[in-house]
């Protein structure tokens, strides 16, 4: 069978361009408003996505007083979705280091049955002091104990959501049985980080464990994934970054003995669309021109762990950073933002301009046939296995999207026409995980 592309809508308040609540257009209370995100699951369902999504962080992130930064808890948020639709994937990003096992597996596993098999966990390890502010830490914890945390939490929630065997449940009325106690088991887990007796208190989902997904792309952000991740959301600027990121992250996983088909790498792209190339651009511009520079600047200047004032606006990047090894945060993102910059000779003041739209991801302006172009390109050329689409204005980009590039790559036969199962994992051809719990009947 031909492969398919796979379309992830990453969605966040009225749209990725962090100047976008200030268009005409825009609501500036959509963020809390579960209608407004309703609609855009409903809009993505009918141009047959694989999936939407909700990034999260356990911190009010950014200046309030500068853009929207109040956002609803996603795992609430996508029982709403689910109530909304009927066939769509649904995303969440949950951390590893600010939440517990336990919870968290009850948490999936519900969404799972809600949505009749539609859930996704998105395994982030948070990094940043002011979050682990929130969870009575002083600092950060460093990111190689995130990362170990982040391994024995994934092993710990999988083996809950195996706690109850797919036919303990036999609801025999008349013998008066509910279940067989034998087939819901304790886990006894006993780790470093972690000790959970189980068993979980909600059966076996739909989908066996909700559909695995993570975004980091570090060292052992890469070692992570390949060990546990089934869909990859990446931020790569260039064709040639793209590839060889794909093909590490694949060997990775075949080296561990897993098929690389079941791990799925979807870069991020920030898509501005228009009738012209010349309209596309002049939208491009006229979001890059509500940027508060000096808001950014502040922003990169966290980022660089410098003072504001040694980020001149019109004048490159400064010869002293800190190396990425100096980084205790998103480590691969400040990577990349140092690459572009220097690939490009960017002075700060531009440098803000490529980063509003999209954090990192690649930006493109351009008609809904230079965008599907694009995307066949990376997908043909060993880059992507689809796409994390990241419009920059909310709803009018991802309508745009659906209504304009998809019926393109329909055409070109690169996507679906139609849903052709009910669960997420359908949706990305993966299997059904086998219960490693599961008793041996004799």
């Amino acid at each position: 069978m031909p492969r398919k592309l796979h379309l992830n809508a990453f969605l966040m308040s009225v749209g990725h361009h962090e100047a976008s609540w200030r268009l005409p257009e825009s609501d500036p209370y959509a963020s809390w408003d579960v209608k407004h995100f309703q609609n855009l699951a409903r809009i993505a369902e009918r141009g047959k996505l694989d999936s939407v999504f909700f990034a999260d962080s356990p911190v009010l992130q950014g200046d309030p007083g500068r853009r929207p930064a109040g956002k609803l808890e996603p795992t609430v948020l996508l029982t709403a979705l689910a109530a909304v639709t009927e066939h769509i994937g649904l995303i969440a990003t949950a951390s590893t280091s600010y939440n517990e096992p336990y919870n968290l597996a009850r948490r999936f596993a519900s969404v799972d049955h809600v949505s009749g098999g539609r859930a996704g966990w998105n395994i982030v390890t948070t990094a940043g002091a002011d979050a682990a502010r929130n969870f009575g830490l002083d600092d950060v914890p460093a990111h190689r104990d995130r990362y170990e945390r982040a391994a024995e939490f994934v092993e710990v929630t999988t083996k809950l959501w195996d706690s109850w065997t797919d036919d303990a449940v036999i609801a025999d009325k008349a013998a008066g049985v509910h279940a067989d106690a034998a087939k819901v088991r304790p886990i006894n887990h006993r780790g470093r980080w972690f000790r959970v007796d189980g068993p979980l208190n909600v059966p076996r989902s739909p989908q066996g464990w909700p559909l695995l997904v993570q975004a980091g792309s570090s060292e052992d952000g890469r070692q992570f994934a390949a060990r546990y991740a089934e869909a990859v959301f990446t931020a790569q600027q260039t064709l040639a970054e793209a590839q060889a990121f794909y093909a590490d992250l694949k060997q990775r996983a075949a080296a561990l003995g897993r098929d690389p088909d079941h791990l799925k790498i979807l870069p991020g792209i920030v898509p501005v669309i228009a009738t012209t190339e010349a309209e596309a651009r002049e939208l491009d511009a006229e979001l890059d021109r509500l940027i508060s520079p000096e808001y950014a600047r502040r922003q990169l200047a966290e980022r660089f762990q410098l003072d504001p004032a040694d980020l001149p606006l019109d004048e490159p990047l400064p010869d002293n950073l800190p190396t990425e090894d100096e980084i205790e945060g998103a480590k691969s993102r400040f990577t990349l933002i140092v690459d572009l910059a220097r690939r490009e000779n960017l002075t700060v003041r531009q440098l803000i301009g490529r980063l509003g739209g999209g954090r990192g991801h690649r930006t493109f302006a351009g008609t809904p046939e230079q965008v599907a172009g694009t995307i066949e390109d990376w997908f043909h050329s060993g880059a992507a296995d689809g796409f994390n689409i990241m419009p920059a204005v909310l709803p009018s980009g991802l309508t745009a999207f659906v209504d304009q590039v998809v019926p393109i790559l329909q055409d070109r036969g690169l996507f679906r026409t139609d849903y052709e199962g009910t669960t997420l994992r359908d949706h990305y051809g993966l299997p059904r995980p086998v219960n490693s719990l599961e008793l041996t009947t004799v």
